[in-house]
């Protein structure tokens, strides 16, 4: 059995013995280990199922869809630490085959206060492919028109990118419901796009992309069903025959073009509105399939692209929001000061999720005495308001950094009181640090408001983490002093100021993302800056962050 040491070996050695396929999952559904009979049926290595979600790995429906997780009984028997059996239920295999199974899953001991659920299961036939071709096209019965809604829901609603949302509403459709699924969307300035022409193919869905892009615009006049469609007015049926007369438009045009390069029999165009706006249109279509679409299939077809355009509604508000504060932070990042004696460097990468948006920022400027100020912070949140809470801080710490020439304890505690009636700031963490130039020597100056301490890497390739000057974060008690701290920069050290987002994991503790960046700064010592502050992004952020990340870099070299 193949999993992670210690409380599992007791299991394995019994496990491997048995002639069924075997894994055990956490109470979160998370596979911890699985026996090589398991491997083997399943068509996958252990590194392939260690750490994923069983259900949404391998449960399918008998049609190769994901299964819904409200219908899966085996699911719901590992969450609930139960005892239950089943059988007629499809796994989906390494090679997107469907393995037909019967399941037994129980609760375990593997260790002093660790629990797990065994699932247990054989095959009860011979892997194949999905049965979609048997299912494309039949009628559905009002259990599975629930189970498709339902399905249609849940997957659209869980991202907020929208050509994804798409991808996934187009797998929802074909084959089950049609052979062809093409989408057309209405941007912003009116201009109508096909998106996607899509089909079933080899058990998979392949696009023309061909028959894709930019489309005529919309006629206002005109009675045919896509162009009534893209108005919002009404779903409609069309075929081959609608488009043999005269087009009225260019629409008509591209639609005749379409049904002849398909080779659709029967095809229904369904509108995607919102309570605001009309999205685009929805077209299914059948060749391959004998059956016409019926008044029936409207009603099913119309709830489905119901719930698809508020989904694409809510993803299309989300990249709107997410353009604006990206606008707003690109903007606000400054331009680097010169600093004789010194190189210096920035970086800024946003999260990957489309949805998070950061409050993290870096800034440099001279002060009115000579020195050289460097700040990084973040503002805790992950939307619209983290960026402009973060925009008012950076402007506020700037003008108070200017007008006093007072130590970095004392410019951030009036800074943390006044975050108190500045509302898009509720908490926030910041290094704020005065470098000065002394008999030609480089003093840093700082204080650290609950952030991640900064890192001086000499040019000897050794590494250290700047730990004084430490205080609780902003927004906590405003009226607690705060300490200084002091230290000398090497000649050619090189300083870095970062966010969270360049350490911290889900899977991994602080101290050992901290280590890992400590480390990979030290083996890059002698790198130029540039090259290293890309090289270190690159190895030091953790690939499963989902954090936007700021970082400055400072090298101090000093002229001869």
């Amino acid at each position: 059995m193949t999993g992670s040491s210690g409380p599992h070996d007791a299991v394995a050695a019994t496990l491997d013995r048995l002639g069924s396929g075997a894994y055990l999952a956490d109470e979160q559904g998370l596979i911890l280990a699985v026996n090589r009979h398991g491997e083997n049926l399943l068509g996958r290595r252990s590194a392939e199922l260690l750490g994923q979600d069983a259900h949404d790995l391998l449960h399918r429906t008998r049609t190769g869809a994901p299964m819904p997780r409200a219908q899966c009984r085996m699911r719901e028997t590992v969450l609930d630490g139960g005892t239950e059996q089943g059988e007629g239920e499809w796994l989906e295999r390494g090679d997107g085959t469907l393995l037909p199974v019967s399941w037994l899953a129980t609760p375990c001991r593997i260790g002093p206060g660790a629990s797990a659920t065994l699932v247990l299961f054989h095959s009860t036939g011979s892997p194949g492919s999905p049965d979609r071709r048997a299912r494309a096209g039949a009628r559905l019965s009002e259990l599975e028109r629930l189970a498709l809604l339902a399905e249609t829901t849940t997957l659209l609603t869980s991202t907020l990118d929208i050509h994804e949302a798409l991808r996934r509403l187009i797998g929802l459709v074909v084959p089950r419901l049609a052979d062809w699924a093409v989408v057309d969307l209405i941007g912003e300035r009116d201009e109508v796009w096909r998106f996607a022409v899509a089909h079933a193919e080899d058990g998979g869905v392949a696009f023309r992309e061909d028959l894709q892009g930019p489309m005529p615009p919309v006629p206002q006049e005109s009675s045919m069903p896509l162009s009534r469609a893209l108005r919002g007015v009404a779903s409609s049926f069309a075929g081959p025959e609608t488009y043999q007369g005269p087009p009225d438009s260019g629409v008509a045009v591209e639609q005749r073009r379409l049904f002849q390069a398909t080779g659709m029999h029967s095809a229904i165009v369904v509108p995607l509105r919102s309570l605001h706006q009309v999205l685009g249109a929805l077209t299914l279509g059948r060749a391959a399939q004998p059956q016409r679409f019926t008044t029936t299939d409207t009603v099913l077809l119309e709830d489905i692209a119901r719930r698809a355009s508020f989904a694409l509604e809510n993803a299309r508000l989300y990249q709107r929001q997410r353009k604006v504060a990206e606008t707003m932070q690109r903007h606000l990042l400054p331009k680097l000061p010169y600093t004789p004696g010194h190189t210096m460097t920035a970086r800024y990468l946003p999260a990957p999720d489309a949805s998070q948006v950061g409050g993290d920022w870096y800034d440099a400027f001279t002060l009115t005495d000579g020195a050289t100020a460097l700040v990084v912070g973040d503002v805790v949140g992950h939307d619209l308001d983290a960026a402009a809470g973060m925009a008012q801080l950076r402007n506020m710490l700037r003008a108070y950094a200017l007008s006093q020439g007072r130590p970095p304890s004392k410019i951030v505690e009036r800074l943390d009181r006044a975050t108190l009636n500045v509302a898009e700031v509720s908490l926030a963490t910041l290094v704020f640090a005065r470098m000065t130039r002394r008999d030609g020597r480089c003093v840093l100056t700082w204080t650290n408001a609950g952030h991640p301490p900064p890192l001086l890497v000499t040019h000897e390739g050794v590494a250290r983490y700047l730990t004084d000057g430490h205080g609780i974060l902003l927004g906590v008690v405003p009226d607690q002093d705060r300490p200084d701290a002091t230290t000398e920069l090497p000649p050619g050290s090189t300083l870095i100021l970062y966010t969270d987002g360049l350490i911290e994991s889900p899977g991994r503790s602080l101290d050992e993302g901290l280590t890992r960046l400590r480390r990979h700064a030290a083996s890059l010592a002698h790198r130029p800056l540039e090259s290293f502050t890309d090289e270190l992004l690159d190895r030091a952020r953790p690939p499963d962050n989902e954090d936007d990340v700021a970082l400055l870099a400072v090298r101090h070299t000093p002229s001869p």
